[in-house]
């Protein structure tokens, strides 16, 4: 784990991004070093003695956790997927979504007991889902267009993150059950926050003041 006065922020690839590099230089931290169009990973900046790692979602409570950056910044599905030892600090108001289950449009009403397989990125929420209602399905993992699942016959419902419903418009499936809300969250290791707790603080109330 690093120690002293350095400061390394995990950051998410792809949707997230921009809003957390835009909130970030709101509250006094520069990211225009940050660029995902390019193959560089890690971006330091000895001035403010900041380093940047730009890595997958799903990886960055994984760097959190085991002292490889400081502090992240991820959305809550990633949080809830990828269940880890770390702080969870701050909501931080953006990059807003849900998790829904889905099907293909139908004029019958949606019976939970009726669902035997979804298809997800998200095994673990799904399954935990499903438990709530005392429902064993089949989970079958996807790593991308969840919503050719159930048009190919692979499954009869999906679990995804839906932010306008046009995906699944486009693609004849309608929403039939809310399963979380999300938003993005900032998370730190544990004995980074403890070592680093004036500055990691610093930037967590300048953060408050803006969300």
């Amino acid at each position: 784990m690093r120690t002293g006065e350095q400061l390394t922020i995990a950051l998410p690839k792809g949707r997230i991004l921009d809003e957390s590099v835009k909130l970030l230089e709101q509250a006094g931290i520069a990211c225009d070093q940050v660029n995902e169009n390019g193959r560089k990973l890690i971006f330091t900046d000895q001035e403010q003695s900041l380093s940047f790692i730009l890595g997958k979602p799903m990886d960055v409570p994984t760097y959190v956790e085991h002292g490889a950056a400081d502090i992240g910044i991820v959305g809550k599905d990633v949080i809830e997927e990828v269940k880890g030892e770390y702080y969870e600090l701050l909501d931080m108001k953006m990059g807003y979504c849900k998790m829904v289950l889905a099907r293909e449009k139908s004029n019958e009403t949606f019976d939970i007991n009726s669902v035997n397989a979804v298809a997800t990125k998200y095994p673990q929420i799904t399954q935990e889902y499903f438990q709530e209602f005392g429902r064993q399905v089949k989970i079958i993992k996807l790593n991308g267009s969840v919503e050719l699942a159930p048009l190919i016959g692979l499954s009869d419902t999906i679990a995804d993150l839906v932010s306008t419903g046009k995906t699944l418009k486009e693609n004849n499936l309608e929403e039939v059950s809310s399963i979380m809300d999300i938003t993005t969250r900032l998370i730190a290791n544990k004995g980074s926050y403890q070592l680093k707790q004036n500055r990691i603080g610093q930037l967590v109330e300048n953060l408050k003041d803006l969300v």
